[in-house]
């Protein structure tokens, strides 16, 4: 359903292309009704675009972006490489602490090796597939859409061409009648220039008749 529903009397296959004069004056009222933020503010009737909303670090990105600054930090790598094994002297007993924290990131390191592997297995495995279903899906929108494009033309086009049709078959009918309006308008015209001049000459011949009862 549209947002606006109007009707507009103009015939663009039969009406003649205004002048340069006449298309400044129409302009002109255009403008005097518009009003004067029509170029940065939206009609009424278009709905207002939702808000985004992002997360903090989204938008801290983005404020990133905007302002030109460089990328900085971002994931710390070092946790995912072997750890080297912690040093003592040795007459020195070991420390543990620092065993386990060296135990620790090597767990960690492990996990995300395993993970990548397992990530990279399935990728070998699936990701083809996946990747040409998601190219069809794709390609199945994109034709979707190219046809409601050409069904909207093609229906575009079917109304100017029975508007055409219409307005080309009443032409006949339309220019006797404007052709009639004009002769109309001109005899008005000529009956009101004839009333005028009658009313003249009744005005002359009272003048003349006071100035003669006057002698």
């Amino acid at each position: 359903m549209p947002l606006i529903n109007e009707s507009h009397d103009s015939l663009p296959y039969i009406d003649a292309a205004p002048s340069a004069q006449a298309r400044a004056r129409a302009e002109k009222l255009i403008a005097t009704e518009l009003p004067s933020d029509y170029q940065t503010s939206i009609h009424p009737s278009i709905p207002e675009s939702p808000e985004c909303k992002f997360s903090p670090f989204i938008q801290q990105e983005l404020d990133r972006k905007a302002a030109g600054q460089p990328l900085t930090g971002g994931i710390d790598l070092s946790r995912y490489e072997a750890p080297e094994p912690p040093t003592r002297s040795a007459d020195s007993p070991p420390n543990l602490d620092e065993w386990r924290e060296t135990l620790r990131k090597a767990y960690t390191a492990s996990s995300h090796l395993s993970s990548r592997h397992e990530n990279l297995t399935l990728l070998e495995e699936s990701g083809k597939n996946a990747w040409l279903i998601g190219n069809s899906q794709l390609e199945d929108t994109l034709r979707a859409l190219e046809k409601e494009l050409a069904e909207t033309k093609e229906a575009a086009e079917s109304v100017n061409k029975q508007r055409k049709i219409a307005q080309e078959s009443n032409q006949g009918e339309l220019t006797g009648l404007e052709e009639s309006w004009r002769r109309g308008v001109g005899a008005i015209l000529d009956v009101e220039l004839a009333a005028e001049d009658i009313r003249m000459k009744i005005l002359e011949q009272r003048r003349q008749h006071a100035q003669q009862q006057a002698r």
